[in-house]
């Protein structure tokens, strides 16, 4: 079945993201953002997946995105970066679904939210994460990468677990919450990133259009 006339598509898979906000991060719960401005660097990787006859299974990408202030009062930018190792064929589909035009509430928000979007561009990415274990490893070639850990107490060294749960999610319905131990990505400002010890979030995701 396609989606108000447009391409049939489905993506499941793991994401790893970190950003500049505390443990918790607040625009989880529509809340301003820990330091007033948002900043991150997500990543996915495609379990099963199809945009149309196109499969997807396996590629990975991933978004460098920046808000002046909240991420729904809009402004931000993004760049998108599509795993090297996808087809051309791939590639415009994946470009076609960041646009919203084909469905998904996840793509039409943040399209919406991110009206100054630079050129994607291809670079081999990196993508290790064991969502029950709080762990997670991401390269985006020579632009940024990522290591997450979990929150760990602060007296006895301890591993911390917690999860946010939200049944009605549009990007997850359970997030494991870690901690970014240190991320950094080089790109022309305001994509110019560097995190110690901030937010991190494993979640599972399965995505179609409404």
């Amino acid at each position: 079945m396609a989606s108000n006339g447009n391409t049939d598509w489905r993506l499941t898979g793991e994401g790893v993201t970190s950003c500049n906000c505390a443990w918790g991060c607040p625009c989880q719960f529509d809340a301003l953002p820990t330091t007033g401005h948002c900043e991150a660097l997500v990543t996915w990787e495609i379990r099963e997946g199809h945009f149309g006859d196109t499969k997807l299974d396996g590629i990975r990408y991933a978004w460098l995105v920046y808000w002046p202030g909240a991420i729904h009062e809009g402004d931000g930018t993004r760049q998108v970066i599509i795993d090297e190792n996808a087809t051309d064929e791939q590639r415009e589909a994946l470009k076609a679904l960041m646009t919203g035009e084909h469905g998904g509430t996840l793509f039409e928000i943040f399209a919406s939210v991110c009206p100054h979007e630079r050129e994607t561009i291809t670079a081999p990415i990196e993508f290790e994460s064991d969502r029950e274990r709080r762990i997670a490893s991401v390269k985006v070639g020579d632009v940024g990468e990522t290591s997450v850990e979990p929150i760990k107490n602060p007296v006895d060294g301890s591993e911390h677990r917690a999860r946010i749960d939200l049944p009605d999610g549009f990007e997850y319905k359970i997030a494991e919450v870690g901690n970014t131990v240190s991320a950094q990505v080089k790109a022309d400002a305001p994509l110019d990133i560097k995190l110690e010890n901030t937010y991190a979030q494993l979640n599972e995701f399965d995505w179609a259009p409404a």
